[in-house]
């Protein structure tokens, strides 16, 4: 992997710069991931995508910019926008996850109707994937969709379903062939939120807050027109779905700009007369994350060049999501240590930093190690995919002889 900027990654450097120094005051203020994005995001959406900081590879016909992949530019817009504490842009299930699925194996007619308007922020989406029952043994789902006529009729129920609430549409994966084996007969539809049939209850998690919802089925009519891929071999789909959404939980951006501001705190927080940075234990962890944080960089460059290149990146792109969802929880919880009494507070108080920023953030991230696919099932992937290792032997059947 060759790393040097040249003469024309430096003029791009320069480039991302000016656009910063000059639009940085359009930047939407907060605002959570959950949230459907407000005007002031979506404009900045727009503008990001009208000189190529967001959506930049995305063809001009289907809504982009229509860049050619360049994985150090990529990376330069990456490390300036979190150098500047601006904001990349929308990051959300459909920009993320959908639209790269639908790029890969979705119709002409799906990537000219739903690409565009998903990374403006114009359509919301969520994810009908995991069931009570189903969720790290994804493919044993049970959400049936039976024919009538040209439609599918989907009875049902989802849980842990993001967004839900505030999505437009849904990717959803059902069941249409139950006589099938359970990798196959599933099927990954689109279709409305407003569907009648469908009820959207919320779950509170320990933040104190509704992130996450059950779905509810009843009877929902879904033309079979609205399939991505073919009949029956969703999984196949699925699965590339779920590959961009570790990648997207393993934004190293993101966490790029986490680390920055935890690095601030540390520099303007004191304990008595000292700066929380000054603490020889506390800076020390934060140089250890700092070293983590450089690594996964690397990694998403080497993914990347995969990417790119048309390749596979194999064993670099399945530690990516443990590795990331990992590092986010540990700058949290640096950052809650660093604040000492300070940290343990939460709604409501005069004292808090940030607005409770942190304290949610720990919380919500340790739930990312599970959602998404538990730490647990990403360590048996890239010790059976990634290092070749034998596969974990299944417990014997009751009443088997060993």
């Amino acid at each position: 992997m060759d790393l040097t900027y040249s003469p024309e990654h430096q003029a791009f450097r320069r480039e991302v710069l000016d656009f910063l120094n000059a639009h940085r005051h359009a930047a939407p203020k907060g605002g959570g991931a959950a949230q459907r994005p407000s005007a002031e995001a979506v404009a900045w959406q727009k503008l990001l995508i009208a000189h190529g900081y967001a959506a930049r590879t995305i063809p001009k016909e289907y809504g982009g910019y229509g860049a050619a992949p360049d994985i150090l530019k990529s990376r330069i817009i990456g490390e300036e926008f979190a150098r500047a504490s601006v904001p990349p842009g929308l990051q959300s299930q459909g920009i993320s996850m959908l639209v790269p699925t639908l790029l890969e194996l979705g119709t002409e007619e799906q990537k000219r109707q739903w690409i565009g308007p998903t990374i403006r922020g114009e359509v919301i989406w969520c994810q009908g994937y995991s069931e009570p029952g189903s969720g790290s043994d994804l493919a044993s789902l049970q959400t049936r969709a039976t024919e009538d006529g040209d439609d599918f009729v989907i009875n049902g129920q989802k849980i842990w379903t993001s967004t839900a609430r505030e999505a437009d549409m849904i990717f959803c994966l059902v069941r249409t062939e139950p006589d099938k084996a359970k990798h196959d007969g599933i099927s990954y539809l689109i279709f409305s939120m407003k569907t009648p049939g469908i009820e959207v209850r919320p779950l509170v998690t320990m933040t104190g807050h509704a992130e996450f919802n059950e779905t509810f089925f009843t009877d929902v009519r879904v033309p079979k027109s609205q399939i991505v891929g073919k009949r029956g071999q969703g999984w196949f789909v699925a699965n590339a779905t779920l590959k961009h959404e570790r990648g997207m939980l393993g934004d190293p951006g993101q966490l790029e700009s986490r680390f920055l501001a935890l690095a601030e705190l540390m520099r303007n927080e004191t304990a008595g007369d000292s700066r929380i940075m000054d603490n020889p234990i506390l800076r020390d962890r934060l140089l250890r994350l700092q070293a983590e944080l450089a690594a996964m960089k690397f990694n998403g460059l080497r993914v990347l060049s995969a990417s790119a290149n048309g390749g596979d990146a194999g064993l670099a792109r399945l530690i990516v999501k443990l590795q990331a969802c990992e590092l986010a929880h540990q700058i949290s919880a640096l950052a809650i240590d660093a604040l000492g009494e300070l940290g343990v507070l939460y709604d409501g108080s005069p004292h808090l930093r940030a607005h409770g920023a942190w304290q949610q953030a720990y919380m919500f991230q340790l739930g990312l190690i599970i959602g998404g696919g538990t730490a647990q099932i990403q360590k048996n992937i890239i010790a059976e995919r990634g290092l070749g290792m034998p596969r974990e032997p299944k417990l014997a059947q009751e009443g088997s002889r060993v």
